[in-house]
């Protein structure tokens, strides 16, 4: 009952997508109606020349047949031109709707923070802005031309039969309406069958998209049969879907044909009986069978709409709701823009939980940041603190308490201008296919070729950048697959000295490097870090020994905190760990 209620507020929305495009919309049905136009008068030029022609005499006969085919040659072109525009300039239409609206949903992923893609798989994300919106962009062209091609010829094929033969017109009227009837069983049918299809599909493209993304671990681990199973199950899934879908498509297309056949032969049989008592001329036999088709053409062509429309419809109700999910961190109505900052942070009472039902990650939290000190987190796995650091850029938002940056609620301000303030270095960097160029330019992306190398060769990155095939332009592949560990790691410090921040986070930034490749990167990261907010979070002694603050987060909060000297002689937490291999 909730879903009819909401349907005329979505169909208004839907079609609000045409709005940009009017011209081409109206123009598109402009010649939708010049076509059917066109089928339903070349069958009345049949039978007036089967009727009317024969018994001129010949002379007259020949200038009104040539007059008759340069007519009939005008309205094929007339046609052949109506078709070509629908076709071409329908279907672009449709590309530019689809346009807007995969912008209007890729603009809506950008919105929503860490806690919505904690719970979405990529597949399914990427399924809405493709074959939802191709299907959606279906509809939305070929719907409006589909039924008013279909009303015209169905209409007009209708009064022309009417008028031909009554009687016969009735009899392939009731056949009709069977069809209708049929056809709009089955459609109903389809509905679940063609949403479950979109769902499995989603399935199998995340499925495709994590096994690829991983290929090198699949390897690794000699796991392609396994990943061959897993993947076969989904697409034993999917199929299961098609074979419900396609026994109803079986059921629909067989019927329909049945009847398109049925409403000729009944025509045939009582244009046979009419003929024999001499109520119907053989003209009118011609001309009505010539009509059929134009009259069952757009019956087909309705169900076949409302096929599309389930597949549309069904695309454009995912569309909405993925739109109806609001990022639930975004600017307060009352948040100020920020230029500048000293780097001050400032945790008061912070507690967090990932989402409601689940126990509290931070408890309490208070501490002071002043601009220029370098903060090193460590503790056990789970102890909170990428989570600690992760709610300084907000990529979530505090359960309870407050963190101030200079004083300032970061709620209060801009979300652009908070995280412009902010650099991030973390383990697994994430590079983008493309050229080394491009990857450090990413953190300035105004930046001129000059300032990109200067910051490469703060990173302790230019030299090995100047080995590579093509320097700077080198393309690096997906995720950076050409370059090593410690290569990458230069390449993200990079962009971080391209961004110039005041305040920096190390997400155990070494942590996966070889000891050679450590060196290199902790003295880039040192130098990164000079004068700037920086907190680190390591697992390995040696990029913390040196920190004059040394925070240990437990489940309880912050347990000690001093620099390393002082908390080996507390021998507490902070101790056990460097003993247990920090």
């Amino acid at each position: 009952m909730e879903q009819k209620k909401k349907s005329p507020g979505k169909l208004r929305l839907l079609a609000g997508y045409y709005k940009p495009y009017k011209g081409l919309f109206f123009s598109d049905l402009f010649f939708a109606i010049a076509g059917a136009a066109v089928s339903l008068v070349i069958p009345l030029l049949v039978r007036y020349i089967m009727n009317s022609v024969g018994s001129m005499p010949v002379e007259e006969a020949r200038g009104v047949i040539i007059k008759i085919g340069i007519g009939m040659l005008i309205l094929v072109l007339i046609q052949l031109g109506s078709r070509y525009y629908i076709t071409y300039y329908g279907h672009m239409m449709g590309a530019y709707i689809e346009h807007d609206m995969r912008n209007e949903i890729f603009s809506h992923y950008q919105k929503l923070s860490f806690a919505f893609y904690d719970n979405q798989k990529v597949g399914h994300l990427l399924s809405r802005i493709t074959s939802d919106l191709f299907d959606i962009s279906e509809l939305l062209h070929h719907g409006p031309e589909d039924i008013i091609i279909s009303f015209i010829k169905l209409v007009g094929a209708f009064v022309i039969l009417v008028n031909v033969n009554w009687k016969m017109a009735l009899i392939s009227f009731a056949i009709v309406i069977v069809m209708l009837v049929y056809a709009l069983v089955y459609n109903r049918k389809m509905k679940h069958a063609f949403k479950e299809n979109r769902a499995r599909i989603a399935d199998i493209n995340s499925q495709i998209e994590d096994s690829l993304a991983g290929i090198r671990v699949v390897k690794s681990f000699g796991n392609e049969k396994r990943e061959m199973e897993k993947f076969a199950k989904g697409n034993e899934r999917f199929v299961d879907a098609k074979r419900l879908t396609y026994r109803y498509m079986a059921g629909y297309h067989s019927g329909m044909d049945a009847f398109t056949v049925m409403i000729t032969v009944a025509s045939l049989i009582a244009g046979a009986f009419f003929l024999t008592n001499g109520s119907l001329s053989t003209a009118d036999l011609v001309t009505f069978l010539l009509y059929i088709n134009n009259f069952t053409e757009p019956v087909t062509k309705l169900v076949n709409f409302t096929e599309q429309f389930q597949n549309g419809y069904s695309g454009y109700d995912r569309f909405l709701e993925m739109m109806a999910i609001a990022p639930d961190i975004e600017d307060d109505p009352d948040a100020v823009s920020l230029d500048h900052v000293d780097g001050d942070i400032k945790f008061d009472e912070v507690s967090f939980r990932y989402e409601e039902n689940q126990e509290a990650v931070l408890s309490h939290v208070n501490l002071e940041v002043k601009p220029g000190e370098y903060v090193a987190l460590v503790g056990s796995s789970g102890a909170g603190k990428t989570t600690l650091c992760s709610l300084i850029p907000r990529f979530y938002d505090v359960s309870s308490g407050a963190i101030y940056l200079d004083g300032k609620d970061i709620r209060k301000i801009k979300l652009k201008d908070l995280r412009r303030q902010i650099g991030i270095v973390q383990q697994d960097v994430y590079l983008f296919a493309g050229t080394i160029m491009e990857n450090i330019r990413y953190g300035k992306p105004g930046a001129s070729d000059e300032e990109v190398i200067r910051a490469a060769k703060a990173a302790n990155a230019h030299d090995f950048i100047m080995e590579m095939p093509a320097d700077y332009d080198t393309d690096i592949g997906q995720r950076g697959v050409k370059l090593s560990g410690g290569q990458k790691q230069r390449l993200s410090i990079a962009r971080a000295f391209l961004k110039n921040p005041p305040i920096l986070i190390f997400d155990e930034a070494t942590s996966a490097l070889d000891n050679e490749s450590e060196k290199v990167v902790q003295e880039s990261l040192e130098l990164l870090s000079k004068d700037r907010t920086t907190f680190v979070i390591a697992h390995r002694l040696s990029t913390i020994r040196n920190a004059r603050r040394i925070l240990v987060l437990t489940e309880e909060g912050i347990a000690e905190e001093g620099t390393h000297k002082e908390l080996m002689e507390k021998d507490g937490v902070y101790a056990k760990l460097c003993r247990a291999g920090l």
